[in-house]
C-alpha cells in the first residue's frame, strides 16, 4: 500500500464527511416525510373504520 500525502488524505476525509452529512439529511427528511404521511393515512383509516 503506497504512502498517502496528507493533502490527499484531508481531501478524502472532507469528501467522506460531506457525503455522510448529505446522506444523513436525506434519510432524515425522507423518514420524517414518510412518518407524517403514514400517520395521516393510519389516522384516516382508523377514522374510516370507526
Amino acid at each position: 500500500m503506497p504512502q498517502m500525502s496528507p493533502m490527499w488524505w484531508m481531501l478524502l476525509m472532507m469528501y467522506f464527511i460531506v457525503i455522510l452529512i448529505i446522506f444523513n439529511s436525506i434519510i432524515y427528511f425522507n423518514l420524517k416525510y414518510f412518518m407524517n404521511k403514514s400517520n395521516k393515512y393510519m389516522f384516516k383509516n382508523m377514522n374510516w373504520k370507526w
